[in-house]
């Protein structure tokens, strides 16, 4: 009996001290990004002209439907096995559609959103509470807050940007729109997460932002892996960096947007609509190769569902890529709304395996069997050589 007592005593110490073991060894979570409140979709589910608002209500819904939900027998993690709980949701930005008249202002675009995203989501983590929801902000989000040349109504609202600031890096004192300043209010935040280190950061890895990036990974082990959350592709866009010429304006003929902290340094070849960003990203690539241990990438911004390498201007870089589309503005799927997806991924936090598998989730628009149907998927190693 006393043995048998012994043995009830060590169980409970072991479940208290190791955790993680009792939950399991996978992570899960939901990528979306640039949900776009505030514009329509053409054609949805029957009905034209949609509003971004039931799009994404709808997109939550399917959310929902998520753990309940086999795998593919696609030599992925968990393969074959049903989905089970989602401990994170991920939106990658771009919540708000910028105000251009007559687009809805950004103060309604959040209150969509959170209606929706907060309001909606059921989907609870392994550990039973509600899955943790983590944002970045995208282009639209931050052209609200500081001004486009386009006219807009109201000029600027911050509305998205002070909320996800206050929400993600929960400051002591929030944020209010009356004192956000976006010169220094940036969000950039990360979480450890059972030995995997992951960064969220505003936009693109420019070199104002590698400051901070460096500033965090001085405080992670060279031998823990690293994944980046943000908005932009690796490629950037030339319009998203800041006029270098004095006094930095945004124009219609110029079209800069102002939105990374770094100079344009390729000439005039952004108002030519040339999108060449070598230079730019050349400083990426150096910072990528201080920090080996940056084992992948995700974003939005450009939206379809893509598993790729990028390797630089120079091809003298490797890093694993995911690209996701979009519920509202998709490359393709804003044509044929069978395409609209999502992403799952699932991390194996012992092998540090990760798989993304694509989750289409209106492939049946008009029938009540409008079930999430497996796409495309992908397994990356996240260790460090």
């Amino acid at each position: 009996m006393k043995n048998k007592f012994k043995s009830i005593v060590v169980a409970c110490l072991f479940i208290v001290i190791c955790p993680k073991i009792v939950l399991g060894q996978t992570i899960q979570m939901v990528f979306t990004s640039d949900a776009h409140y505030g514009i329509t979709r053409a054609k949805f589910r029957g009905d034209t002209a949609v509003a971004g608002h039931v799009v994404n209500d709808a997109l939550v819904k399917q959310i929902n439907t998520l753990p309940n939900l086999t795998l593919p027998a696609d030599g992925g993690i968990n393969a074959g096995k049903m989905v089970g709980g989602i401990d994170y949701v991920i939106e990658g930005g771009d919540i708000a559609n910028r105000m251009e008249i007559p687009n809805q202002s950004a103060a309604k675009s959040w209150a969509q959103f959170t209606t929706d995203y907060m309001g909606s989501l059921k989907v609870t983590g392994q550990n039973g509470k509600p899955a943790t929801l983590l944002m970045v902000p995208g282009n639209h989000d931050i052209s609200n807050a500081i001004g486009y040349a386009k006219p807009m109504y109201p000029l600027t609202d911050p509305t998205s940007m002070v909320n996800i600031y206050n929400l993600m890096l929960k400051p002591a004192k929030p944020l209010t729109n009356a004192d956000y300043n976006y010169a220094v209010d940036k969000i950039n935040y990360s979480h450890n997460i059972h030995g995997i280190h992951f960064m969220f950061i505003t936009l693109w890895p420019d070199s104002a932002e590698r400051i901070w990036m460096q500033k965090d990974l001085d405080t992670v082990a060279s031998n823990t892996p690293v994944i980046i959350f943000t908005h932009d592709q690796p490629t950037c866009e030339s319009k998203h960096f800041t006029n270098p010429i004095a006094p930095h304006n945004m124009t219609l003929i110029n079209k800069f947007e102002n939105l990374v902290e770094e100079d344009y340094k390729e000439g005039d070849k952004a108002a030519k609509g040339d999108d060449a960003t070598n230079i730019e990203q050349r400083g990426f690539v150096k910072f990528l190769k201080l920090h080996p241990n940056i084992k992948a990438y995700f974003h939005g911004n450009s939206n379809w569902n893509q598993f790729y390498v990028y390797t630089g201007p120079d091809n003298d870089v490797k890093l694993n890529t995911f690209r996701v589309d979009s519920p509202m503005k998709g490359e393709y799927s804003s044509k044929d709304e069978t395409l609209v997806s999502f992403q799952l991924i699932s991390l194996d936090t012992q092998t540090q395996d990760l798989t993304v598998r694509e989750c289409l989730w209106n492939t049946k628009p008009l029938s009540a069997d409008n079930n999430i149907v497996f796409g495309k998927s992908a397994t990356v190693s996240l260790k460090v050589n």
